[in-house]
């Protein structure tokens, strides 16, 4: 197919990337970020200890990131169709790759919170801070820019599922791929799509890593 002809659907299929990408992260900073808190101010020896939350937490985020993200995608067909009242779209994508993102991310707010050194936090405790104001002026303040580079990995990974998708039907550029380069064997169009998702890719980490760069003050 000539890519002129090929234009509009490149086009519609890159926002729709895009939209389902950007749903998915604005859900795992929602629900991800405060369950990495929780799962780091859980752990022994911190001010909010509760070792059998934490290790439930750990198992229910391990279960999910455990499944193959287009197995989670099937198997998360009915609750989509509950959600959206469809299964395919990329509204209806974006919900499994909200669902996908969040463990995900979660993991890597508390792998950044775990790189604060402990005693910032005992010296915070000592004067009197309540766990929110460490939470808020201490954690989150110093593991900002790990946090910045997690969110920018959790971006490109999601980019990724974003295009397995295409396979039921998710839509952007996965989607395309598959309609009109895998089915149709149309190399024209195979190779257009994985272009577009490399320059996406790259353009993502540059801007991830140089707002780390900017925000970190050590």
């Amino acid at each position: 197919m000539p890519l002129e002809t090929l234009a509009p659907e490149l086009l519609k299929a890159f926002w729709d990337t895009l939209y389902m990408v950007g749903i998915s992260l604005l859900a795992a900073v929602i629900a991800g970020l405060p369950l990495g808190v929780l799962l780091f101010v859980t752990d022994r020896g911190l001010f909010w200890e509760n070792k059998p939350l934490q290790t439930i937490l750990g198992f229910l985020i391990n279960i999910v990131r455990s499944i193959p993200f287009i197995i989670l995608l099937v198997a998360l067909l009915p609750l989509t169709k509950l959600l959206v009242g469809t299964t395919i779209g990329p509204t209806a994508a974006a919900v499994s790759l909200s669902v996908a993102a969040t463990p995900f991310f979660a993991r890597i707010v508390e792998t950044a919170l775990r790189e604060v050194d402990k005693g910032v936090i005992e010296a915070a405790t000592a004067v009197g801070a309540t766990p929110w104001m460490i939470i808020k002026d201490v954690l989150l303040s110093d593991a900002l820019p790990g946090i910045i580079h997690g969110l920018t990995i959790t971006a490109i990974s999601l980019i990724g599922y974003s295009a397995m998708a295409g396979i039921v039907g998710g839509g952007g550029v996965g989607d395309l791929a598959i309609r009109f380069g895998y089915y149709r064997y149309d190399n024209t169009v195979m190779i257009t799509t994985i272009i577009i998702l490399l320059c996406l890719v790259q353009v993502v980490q540059f801007v991830g890593d140089s707002i780390a760069r900017w925000i970190d003050k050590r």
